[in-house]
């Protein structure tokens, strides 16, 4: 299992607002085509302004495939201007969990 964790830091103020268009409309059209949210985070402690969210692929080729089938969805296309702005910088991660990982590990040993 591959886990994509992107990081988004927010303009100051912006999460409330962030978190209430994603919950209310982007976060349906991601899971339609990403499918496993492991989960989605906002930051208490640390950087502040930052939403955190994972997303579970059993391989590299399927995340490519879902995320291209995301990027042409005319709903996603439309939802991207609602939040474009409130996003100061992203970052983006691809990690494999180790052996002994709760996730469980598919890690060479």
């Amino acid at each position: 299992m591959f886990y994509e964790i992107r990081t988004y830091r927010l303009r100051n103020g912006a999460i409330p607002e962030y978190l209430k268009v994603v919950g209310d409309d982007g976060i349906a059209i991601q899971k339609k085509h990403l499918g496993n949210l492991v989960g989605y985070f906002i930051s208490e402690i640390g950087p502040v302004n930052e939403i955190v969210h994972i997303w579970g692929f059993p391989s590299l080729d399927d995340r490519q495939a879902r995320r291209a089938r995301l990027a042409t969805d005319p709903d996603w296309q439309a939802f991207l201007p609602r939040i474009r702005d409130l996003i100061v910088t992203a970052d983006n991660k691809i990690m494999t969990p180790a052996a002994f990982s709760p996730l469980g590990g598919n890690v060479p040993a």
